[in-house]
């Protein structure tokens, strides 16, 4: 069976595509710098966490926000802010891959298989505090951290309270747009220093949370792997919210059968072109919102197209 079309651009290369190789390797450095200061008994865990995998898609994100409103620099309290999201980003990843039962990310082992889930669970916590620690000078940024991982929270308790009830889109959009979305908010608001790119952050988050969705259906199809978890969890995704519209699929999702979810995965294959139109129509709002608000939206503007290539 066909895996669809051509492998997008790594996110990697998506970044540096942005021009923003240079600050996001002082915010690498500022990182293992703070990861060779932390106590010895927790920093290997952060190295194995840290150095190496991310995607840095958020820094680059709140980079850009700051870059569309402001002519200065993005300077050192700029990447202490994407640092400080950085580490909330990678508690959240520690805690979902617990979750999902993971045992790879990228590639790498997880940390919770490589240093056992109590280990795991304590750099949570060790991050959490250095991330409050990093910006405890900066009210704004300590109350944007605050919502973060509040509404994380929340959104995370909500999902799992709601899997396998065949939602709709709508549910679905709210669910993105409270996990994933609520990052990129407060991406938005750390690099503006104020609300007024929120609502973009928000809608380049539900983009992309359903790139995710539309590519982890793309590899489960083509590789035997990517979508796994959230078929087997009965979590509502965008290429599952689409195809449990017919009775069989909703049926699946439901109370899966013996041979249930390769049904399930075939009905959201077929749910693709569908999920990639919806998504092409909330990327159109993202850019529709970056011009309105934004003085100087070009950065913005390619980031949003980039993102939406990730899942082509």
């Amino acid at each position: 069976m066909s895996a669809g079309p051509a492998s997008p651009p790594s996110p990697d290369r998506l970044v540096v595509a942005e021009g923003f190789d240079e600050p996001l390797g002082r915010l690498k450095q500022f990182l293992a710098v703070w990861i060779d200061g932390s106590d010895r008994e927790i920093r290997p865990v952060l190295q194995w966490q840290f150095l190496g995998r991310s995607k840095y898609f958020r820094p680059a994100t709140l980079f850009a926000c700051h870059q569309a409103v402001s002519d200065r620099p993005i300077d050192d309290a700029v990447v202490r802010a994407a640092a400080a999201v950085e580490m909330a980003h990678n508690v959240s990843l520690i805690v979902d891959d617990i979750l999902d039962r993971s045992r790879f990310r990228r590639g790498v082992l997880t940390v919770h298989c490589r240093f056992g889930q109590l280990r795991a669970l304590m750099a949570a916590g060790y991050v959490t505090a250095a991330a409050y620690e990093l910006v405890a000078a900066d009210g704004f940024a300590v109350r944007r951290l605050a919502e973060l991982f509040k509404r994380l929270a929340v959104a995370e308790s909500l999902q799992w309270r709601l899997r396998r009830q065949p939602l709709g889109v709508e549910d679905w959009r709210h669910l993105a747009g409270e996990d994933t979305g609520t990052m990129f908010e407060t991406c938005a608001c750390l690099g503006t220093r104020d609300e007024r790119l929120r609502h973009f952050g928000r809608l380049l988050g539900i983009v992309y949370h359903g790139c995710d969705d539309v590519g982890d259906v793309r590899g489960a199809v083509g590789l035997g792997g990517g979508g796994e978890q959230d078929i087997r969890d009965g979590i509502l995704t965008l290429p599952a919210a689409l195809a449990i519209r017919d009775p069989e699929a909703a049926l699946e999702f439901r109370d899966p059968s013996p041979g249930g979810l390769a049904v399930l995965l075939r009905h959201m294959e077929s749910a693709l072109p569908a999920a990639e139109d919806y998504l092409d129509r909330v990327a159109a709002d993202a850019e529709a919102e970056a011009v309105r608000v934004a003085p100087r939206p070009d950065g913005l503007l390619r980031l949003v197209r980039n993102t939406r290539r990730l899942s082509r």
